[in-house]
């Protein structure tokens, strides 16, 4: 049973950073690409970012695009997002996504963990 552990959210002022966690067991997700999401309140999730599995290329959303940068250690099991420069509305509970894969131009993911909780204060 894959199990996922989110880590690294918190408040922070408008203009700072975090950089968040996630290792999962269970099964071993170095050949597969890696995403974080994120649900923010009375809105549905959303896709954040991706990373091959080589960590050779990523994928952002637009409204994180030049903020945000994906990372993984696949030798843990591991992937991690920096986020620079954050505003009000990237609050949001972020999830990562193992397996996370594009279906018809959408990202999408099969296993979620309880996310962790990221709040910008202004």
């Amino acid at each position: 049973q894959v199990q996922l552990v989110e880590s690294g959210g918190g408040l922070v002022q408008a203009g700072g950073s975090l950089r968040l966690s996630c290792a999962a067991s269970g099964r071993t997700f170095s050949s597969y690409v890696m995403g974080w999401f994120r649900q923010a309140p009375g809105k549905e999730r959303e896709f954040v970012a991706a990373i091959s599995w080589s960590g050779g290329s990523a994928d952002y959303a637009d409204s994180v695009k030049g903020r945000v940068t994906i990372s993984r250690d696949n030798a843990k099991n591991s992937v991690y997002l920096q986020m620079n420069s954050l505003k009000p509305e990237d609050t949001a509970v972020y999830y990562c996504a193992p397996g996370a894969r594009r279906v018809a131009g959408t990202w999408t993911g099969d296993y979620w963990g309880q996310g962790t909780q990221v709040t910008v204060s202004s």
